[in-house]
């Protein structure tokens, strides 16, 4: 812990038949809050004949599209198209000479505080509000600073290396997220979701192979070396932080976790701003291309923090991870636009590699059975209700 106070525990589940509704948020229902006990087996795959071998195959296929997989799916791709966006829109600054990786960012951790904080306040009154940052702050705190370190090194990358090795390199976000999953939540993890995250990783390959065939470009590279082991160390730092937001989110509501995470990313990024780019940000560039853009990479963002938490919820957060492999084939499809590149076939088959690794991890397992999802306020908000509405606290 960083402070010496002990934390209060959040409250524990209660059981089906004595549901309290006042301690449930975020809307949760039945779907996701009792996964535990409503995880649903895939059928099983048959061998007696041919005949039975097919049928058996496309019932377990059929299995795997549910509500709840669709939703993940299509969530995961809307954040794979967010996070292009600030890459494309991140390589346009460097390109127009703007290079200012933690005053950037801090538009976004500012605009998560303005938004879910005000929420957060509403629902648990100042004083709770209070409370969550003096009991839970550490773990938030812990959160924002792998979250903000990760961004400004992956932002910091761009000014040395290009688009697509950025892209590439951030890939190392998958195999850290895995290990930390295990580490916090004791994740376990089948053959078909290795398999499924084997699939995902060819399909990135044969993005790289089509990259390298037709000699793609971006930015001028200045040392590709250096950016290199940025985005190394940016998206070990991604990882973790998927990882524990995960950790968090599904035990806490959204705008608690996303709130906390904007205030405290705001206290560290705008004290990084101004120790090392106070100086910087005079010269550099500032007009309507400019704000455009800021404003266009500050929306992006805005919404891939915001369904990042869902994700995590309907899936994983090492779901989340094979998602985003897609935003290298939305980046080259920027790409042919922006910076004139030329595409291999294995450009167009990349993505529905992709897609098929996605739907071969949840081939055996279920969304459901990664993890409980049981969003609840902390136990002493309602411990704090529970005095005021008692004989005593309204005497």
């Amino acid at each position: 812990m960083v402070s010496g106070a002990t934390p209060a525990p959040r409250m524990e589940a209660q059981k089906p038949d004595s549901p309290a509704p006042h301690q449930l948020e975020d809307g949760a229902d039945s779907t996701t809050r009792s996964v535990t006990t409503k995880e649903t087996a895939r059928p099983m795959v048959r061998f007696d004949s041919p005949s039975w071998l097919l049928k058996s195959l496309w019932a377990r296929f059929a299995s795997i599209w549910t509500k709840r997989f669709v939703l993940s799916l299509l969530a995961g791709q809307l954040v794979s198209l967010c996070i292009t966006c600030t890459d494309v829109t991140t390589t346009e600054l460097v390109n127009r000479g703007w290079v200012l990786p933690t005053t950037q960012t801090l538009f976004l951790y500012f605009t998560l505080f303005v938004v879910y904080t005000p929420y957060t306040i509403y629902k648990y009154g100042f004083v709770g509000w209070g409370k969550v940052v003096f009991y839970d702050g550490w773990k938030y705190c812990i959160l924002a600073t792998c979250d903000v370190e990760g961004n400004f090194l992956v932002v910091k990358a761009f000014q040395y290396t290009d688009l697509l090795s950025c892209m590439l390199l951030n890939s190392w976000a998958i195999p850290t997220c895995m290990f930390f999953s295990f580490f916090l939540m004791r994740t376990r993890y089948t053959w078909t979701q290795l398999a499924g995250i084997l699939i995902c990783i060819c399909g990135l390959v044969m993005l790289v192979v089509s990259d390298q065939l037709t000699a793609n470009g971006g930015h001028e590279v200045h040392d590709k070396a250096k950016g290199d082991l940025f985005m190394v160390i940016g998206a070990t730092l991604y990882g973790i932080s998927n990882a524990t937001e995960e950790f968090l989110v599904r035990k806490s509501p959204l705008y608690e976790v996303l709130g906390q995470l904007g205030m405290w990313g705001t206290l560290i990024i705008g004290t990084q701003a101004a120790v090392l780019e106070h100086k910087a940000i005079v010269n550099v560039p500032w007009n309507g291309p400019i704000a455009g853009l800021l404003l266009a990479y500050t929306t992006a963002l805005f919404i891939f923090y915001t369904m990042a938490p869902i994700v995590y919820r309907l899936a994983s957060a090492v779901f989340y991870n094979l998602s985003l492999l897609s935003a290298n084939f939305f980046g080259l499809l920027f790409g042919l636009f922006l910076f004139h590149y030329r595409p291999f076939w294995l450009y167009f088959v990349a993505f529905p590699v992709i897609i098929a690794g996605l739907v071969c991890y949840f081939w055996s397992a279920t969304p459901e059975s990664q993890g409980n999802v049981d969003p609840r306020s902390p136990s002493y908000i309602h411990q704090e209700d529970d005095k005021k509405d008692s004989p005593a606290g309204r005497g």
